[in-house]
């Protein structure tokens, strides 16, 4: 009993310093970065979003959505500054990250994080939005375009996640862990020490060969990664794509709405070829756009990203007038 008692209290004075570390990283970052939009419920979530007004009477809005682990942000750093006061805009934090919150039993799946962006389209009122996805959220765009095509006007993909992978980027390895009991344990001991320690190589990976911003963790908000909740809701992100991916990649010839890829060449984390071009070759009339430039393009090229979402949204805009002007 007494040697159980010592090993006891070894594994707390082991886990203890980390947890409250990780503890107290997650509060400081909820001080620092505090939600500045406004929260709607939705089916399963509770979303955090900016609003941007603009636009002319009839012109379809933008619904931004980012990537994995990444937050709203992604967008207000850089590109809703260059396309203010041309369209309505509306940046959200995905279900479960940024300072979006996701239900205990709600599934991280695509089409049930795309049902909640349809419920989230209805309740703000978006007619047939375009909608624009960056990564993981090229994924979920795709999947709200093909679940709810009457929602939307049309899509403009940012460095897209749009078929399944042989194996995951090395950076997100540690989202992989498969019990919900340790992935749990180690999102609040291990995980946000770890994350720290690897910034430089993460960033790398995820950035290059663009060179991070030194803004990024604050104005770009990737400090909010460092709290448990986001690194599980990653993890689930990412451990839910093999139930609805396979699926999807299959019906993209179905897609009818106009359809622009933006990819850079120099991806590291997407290859543009497996995803991109193998997207435009499965729908009709879909523009596929290669620049220099690594993943995080919303950030490290707003200006190229700004005028693509632009030239997608006016290629939307004409389609719209057109279809009303035959009756």
């Amino acid at each position: 009993m007494t040697l159980f008692l010592y090993l006891l209290a070894v594994a707390a004075l082991l886990i203890l310093p980390p947890f409250l570390f990780t503890l107290y990283m997650a509060r400081k970052v909820e001080r620092l970065l505090p939600p500045r939009g406004r929260f709607v419920d939705v089916p399963g979530a509770r979303l955090h979003l900016h609003e941007f007004d603009g636009g002319a009477p009839g012109a379809p809005a933008l619904l931004l959505v980012h990537g994995l682990a990444g937050q709203l942000a992604h967008y207000t750093y850089a590109v809703t500054d260059r396309l203010a006061g041309r369209w309505r805009m509306v940046a959200v934090d995905r279900p479960g990250n940024g300072h979006s919150t996701r239900d205990p039993d709600t599934p991280a799946d695509l089409k049930t994080q795309a049902d909640a962006l349809a419920a989230l389209i209805d309740e703000l009122e978006l007619e047939r939005p375009l909608i624009v996805g960056h990564s993981l959220g090229g994924a979920l765009a795709l999947a709200l375009a093909l679940h709810h095509p009457q929602r939307v006007g049309g899509l403009a993909l940012i460095a897209p996640l749009t078929h399944m992978q042989d194996a995951v980027p090395p950076v997100f390895e540690g989202l992989t862990i498969q019990s919900p009991g340790w992935r749990r344990f180690l999102a609040w001991t291990l995980a946000i020490p770890a994350s720290i320690r690897n910034t430089g190589t993460t960033l790398d990976q995820v950035f290059g060969p663009d060179a991070v911003p030194h803004d990024f963790a604050t104005r770009g908000g990737g400090l909010l990664g460092l709290r448990p909740g986001a690194f599980l809701s990653a993890s689930a992100d990412l451990q839910a794509l093999p139930e609805r991916l396979p699926e999807q990649q299959a019906r993209y010839g179905e897609l009818r709405m106009p359809v622009s890829i933006l990819y850079g060449k120099d991806d590291r984390i997407l290859d543009w070829y497996a995803h991109g071009q193998a997207l435009a070759d499965k729908v009709d009339g879909a523009r596929l756009e290669l620049v220099s430039g690594g993943h995080m393009l919303p950030i490290t090229h707003p200006d190229v990203t700004a005028a693509f979402i632009d030239a997608a949204a006016a290629g939307c805009h004409a389609e719209r007038r057109a279809t009303v002007a035959q009756g």
